[in-house]
Formats: C-alpha cells, structure tokens, sequence
C-alpha cells in the first residue's frame, strides 16, 4: 500500500513539474525578447534595409542638442563632394564663434582669430568633441551666414523625408543662448526639434551617402593644434589610461554617430555599430545621465543584434505556387513562366520566417480582356511586382516610410515568339467554327 502510495505521489510531482514548466515557458520566452528602454523616445532601425526593429514613442519631436550636427555633417560632406568646398579649404573665425568658443560655458576647443583652419580641423573638432563654435565657423563657410545655413538645413530634411523636424541653428544650442548672435529669420527663443524617427533617417541618409563620416566618427581622441580633443561617445574604446571611467561603456561595433546634451533636452545618443556584417543604428533621446545613454544604447544594441538576422526570405527566381505561368495570345507557345528578378532579404526576428509570405501583384495594362499576355515577349519583362507580406506582430515598416525592400519586379523567364500568320490564320478559322458551333447547338438546344 504504501509502495503504491509512493508512486502516485511521484507521478503527481512529475505532472506538477511538467505542468509548471509549461506554464513558465511563455513568460520565460516573452522576458527574453522584451526590451525596456528608459528614455523618453527611442528607435532601432537596420541600416542596410531600413527596417525599424523597435521602437517608443518615436514621433514625438524633442530637442536634439548636438545631434543636431549630424545635418551639419551632411551638408558640409555634400558641399565637398559638389567641389565647393575641399578638406583643405582654409577659413578664419568670425567674432560670432569666436565669442561662441571663448564661452566656457560651451566647452569649446577655444579657437584663435586672425587665424586659417582647415575644413578638415574644423570638422573633427566638430564631429569628435561636438565643437560649437566649428561648427558656425563651418556653417558661415559654406552657405555665407548660419542664418543661410539653416535654410539649407530645413530644404535637405525636407529632401530626405523627415518627418518632424524644425532647425533654427547649426550647433544644437537653444537660440537663447545664442542671444543676439541666433541665426537671423528664426525666433530668439526658438529650439531645433527632432523625433527619434527624424534623428534615426538623418543618420541612415548620412551612413548612406557619406559612410566615410564613420572614420571620424569612430575617432576616440585626436589632436587639435596643441591639445588633445576627446570623443563624447563613451561607446567607443578610448585609451584605458587617459580615461579609465569609460572604458567601461565600451561596446563592439560602434563606430559612430552623435551624442548631444542641453538642460532641455537631457541626454540623447545616436548610435550606430556593426557586428558580423549586420549595422543598426539606435536614438535614445531624453535619457537621465551621460551614463544612462550609453546604458540604454547598450540594450537597444543588444536586444537587436540577439534577436534579429538578416535572411534571404525569396529567392531570385522564385516562382509562387501554382502561379509559375501566364497565358499567352498568339504566340508560338501557349504560356510562358515567370518570376522573381531579385532576391528579397530582410532582418528577421528568430522564429519568425514562416510567417513571411509573398503576393503577385500583375499589371492589368500588360493582359489583354482574356487575362492574357499578347506575344512577341521578350525574357526579363516586367509584368509585375512581388510583395512580402508579414503575419505577425509589431511589423514597424521602414524608416524611409516605403515598402521598396519589400518589393521585387515579376519577370518573364524566357522569349516567347509571336506565331507566324498562317498559324494564327488557322487558329482564327478554328476559333470563327468552334464558335459557330457553339451558336447552333445553343439554337438547337433551345428547339426542346
């Protein structure tokens, strides 16, 4: 009896404990894959696709402090490339970044009057120490005065697409602090505005188009006449001696992209690192400390570079099923194949892939009212797209806010010939008594 006993007690705590296993397991899954970011707004997005990955209250525009100048970065990058500018192209300071960087208050690199820099020396200054007063003396040589830069600044994001957006100067101060100096046709109280959106889609149009402004970006400390200028990302790995307390912030992969700070805004970071191929880029902004930026960048990063590779989902070539051939008119063959022209990838959250499919979309103006493609065809014509279409949660889109990843052309897979004129004569005639056959016996079929 008591045997017996002992076994039903032992089979009732293994059912407990299987049981209790199962009823973990989807929380255990769900802690795994959330991500809870302490800043006010925030945002993930693949940078080779585009696609977001996460995000937080990502259109809620906020001041960006510095990271304004990822914009002054930009236009000053598309002003060389357009040769009016060149690395070497010397400048001197006018009073108003003169009085800019004598201001200890701006922490600036202190800069001489009377005095040529280059473009090259003013722009690290401006990109690795987040220079201000480099950073109107930069704005004045390109576009005249920083009030025309900013002109500048509000038609390129109008270009890129940014969705919320209002620059009122270069640097990423408060027009206030500028005082009278503040760029001429904007509010003396005015503020740039930015959302984590609009921040993550400069950046990606930035990397994009100027990817060798990671090579300055990436700079930990460099050299500035006589002194030695430091990088404000703590991400990346500065020299354990000359500054111990940052090392411990270091996170493989980062190379870039802009810190930026202001009482207003507090603490905003946008990053970017790439690991095994695959690069994100992260806006933490509003976050509560120096530290706490980095922090939350660190599990942004984490979370996607854990959850998330980029696959080939469709193949080039694939053919959807049961939908490989269309019907062609007169031509020498009866159907002709077609498929994709390119292959669609995408990052993928693990465990995800069977839950991406793929729809035909085909050009009705290419079927004639029988749904059929009129021969001669040539290989590769386009006859249509393909769309990837996602069944699942949290599909955020693309920060460029279109689908074109997720689309490929339908193509033709081989040259079809339009039928010679006796073969189309005789299946003209075939076609007048196959319907006049058709005609009588309805006739007669309507006698009884």
């Amino acid at each position: 009896m008591k045997h017996k006993l002992k076994r039903k007690m032992s089979l009732l705590l293994v059912i407990l404990v299987v049981m209790a296993s199962f009823s973990l397991q989807p929380f255990s899954v769900h802690a795994a894959e959330a991500v809870d970011i302490e800043a006010e707004s925030t945002i993930l997005v693949d940078a080779e696709t585009g696609k977001i990955l996460y995000e937080k209250n990502a259109d809620v525009a906020l001041p960006p402090a510095s990271m304004t100048k990822m914009m002054t970065e930009y236009l000053v990058w598309e002003a060389i490339e357009k040769g009016q500018i060149s690395w070497d192209t010397t400048t001197q300071i006018s009073d108003y970044p003169y009085s800019i960087s004598a201001d200890a208050t701006f922490s600036g690199v202190g800069l001489t009057q009377d005095q040529d820099y280059t473009v090259r020396q003013l722009y690290e200054a401006m990109a690795i120490n987040s220079d201000n007063g480099t950073t109107i003396a930069l704005a004045e040589l390109v576009a005249g005065s920083e009030g025309e830069f900013v002109k500048l600044m509000n038609k390129k994001a109008e270009e890129m697409g940014l969705p919320d957006y209002k620059f009122v100067n270069a640097t990423g101060l408060s027009n206030a602090d500028l005082g009278e100096n503040h760029p001429e046709g904007t509010e003396a109280d005015a503020n740039n505005l930015l959302s984590a959106r609009s921040a993550a889609l400069l950046a990606y149009n930035l990397i994009k188009d100027y990817p060798e402004a990671l090579e300055i970006s990436s700079i930990p400390e460099a050299k500035f006449e006589d002194q030695t200028i430091r990088n404000w990302n703590w991400m990346l790995p500065h020299d354990k001696k000359a500054a111990s307390s940052l090392t411990q912030f270091y996170y493989e992969g980062v190379d870039g992209l802009k810190t930026g700070f202001t009482d207003l805004a507090g603490y905003c970071f946008t990053g970017t690192a790439e690991r095994d191929g695959q690069r994100l880029i992260s806006v933490v902004m509003k976050t509560k400390s120096d530290e706490a930026r980095f922090k939350e960048t660190a599990k942004l990063l984490d979370y996607g570079f854990s959850n998330f590779q980029t696959k080939e989902l469709f193949a080039k070539g694939y053919q959807l099923k049961d939908k490989e051939t269309l019907p062609v008119a007169k031509g020498k063959e009866d159907t002709v194949e077609i498929a994709t022209n390119k292959a669609i990838k995408a990052p993928i959250k693990k465990g995800q892939e069977k839950k991406y499919n793929i729809t035909y979309k085909i050009d009705k103006d290419k079927l004639n009212k029988d749904g059929e493609l009129k021969a001669p065809i040539k290989k590769g014509e386009k006859i249509g797209t393909a769309e990837v279409t996602f069944d699942g949660k949290n599909d955020y889109g693309y920060i460029d806010g279109a689908k074109s990843n997720d689309t490929v052309d339908v193509v033709t897979t081989e040259d079809v010939e339009k039928d010679n004129w006796f073969m189309l004569l005789l299946g003209a005639i075939g076609s007048f008594f196959s319907n006049l056959f058709s005609t009588i016996v309805d006739t007669v079929k309507g006698w009884f």
